[in-house]
């Protein structure tokens, strides 16, 4: 693929659906009138679907570097453009590009094994029994919180702050910002305590008391590793993705535009 600084005209396209019928039928439509390139021989990427389909073809070719525009043809579509058949080279070579830097996970279990994950949206630990979980937080190397007793803890990045963040009372991060937002679910002690912001450059290291007694999980988006003891969380710095979306309409102006919804 040519780099992205030469402005590639995007004359060779992919197109990757979700398995839903109006995802495949879009495909069909688009595959026969743009032609469809095999995606590393693409200049672009397309993913038709919906937001889960979009996260799972980021993580698909999280090492490729190939740019990736989404169209909805799912339910939310927060991470999609609007479906159109018309004119999609120009919106192509119109569109503005976000580059996101995922979230490496380093999750060890009961057994000593250390397990890797990327997370583009969070990365998240929940109690897998019905004890609430017992976790202390360390932030660089410095305990920060000794004990926090709840159902789990997530990070999130910028991207990923406006998904299940949210959805935890979590606060929503400018795309740009150099954060990534720390956030507690259902916390139990310290009942007050709604999280925390730290530097992206952080290395997170949340580890878990009574592990045996109290079990707990860790996933990286969709990625799930199950009686963990220990994880440990930072930006991943030397991957880069690149999300495109038709012009003033990118996700720096979908995350500011969240904020003032009700």
């Amino acid at each position: 693929m040519k780099s992205l600084k030469d402005k590639p005209k995007f004359n060779a396209i992919a197109f990757i659906a979700s398995d839903v019928p109006e995802a495949q039928l879009a495909r069909d439509v688009l595959a026969k009138r743009y032609g469809d390139a095999q995606p590393a021989e693409a200049d672009a990427i397309v993913a038709l679907g919906g937001d889960g389909h979009m996260l799972q073809t980021l993580h698909r070719f999280i090492n490729d570097k190939i740019p990736i525009y989404g169209m909805n043809r799912g339910s939310i579509g927060f991470l999609m453009n609007d479906y159109r058949e018309d004119d999609l080279l120009a919106r192509l070579a119109d569109a503005e590009t976000s580059r996101i830097h995922p979230l490496s996970m380093i999750a060890t279990d009961r057994a000593g094994k250390a397990h890797k994950g990327l997370a583009i949206n969070e990365v998240s630990l929940f109690r897998q029994r019905h004890q609430a979980a017992k976790l202390q937080i360390s932030i660089d190397g410095k305990v920060r919180m000794e004990e926090l007793i709840c159902d789990g803890i997530l990070v999130a990045t910028p991207a990923g702050s406006t998904a299940y963040n949210l959805s935890a009372h979590g606060p929503i991060l400018p795309i740009k910002a150099p954060l990534l937002a720390l956030t507690p679910i259902s916390p139990f002690r310290p009942r007050r305590w709604r999280g925390a912001l730290v530097p992206n450059r952080a290395h997170i290291a949340i580890s878990v008391m009574e592990a045996e007694k109290r079990p707990v999980s860790a996933v990286a988006d969709h990625f799930e590793i199950r009686d963990v003891v220990k994880v440990e969380v930072e930006k991943a710095r030397a991957i880069e993705l690149f999300m495109m979306f038709d012009r003033n309409h990118g996700l720096e102006e979908r995350v500011l535009s969240e904020q003032f919804r009700y």
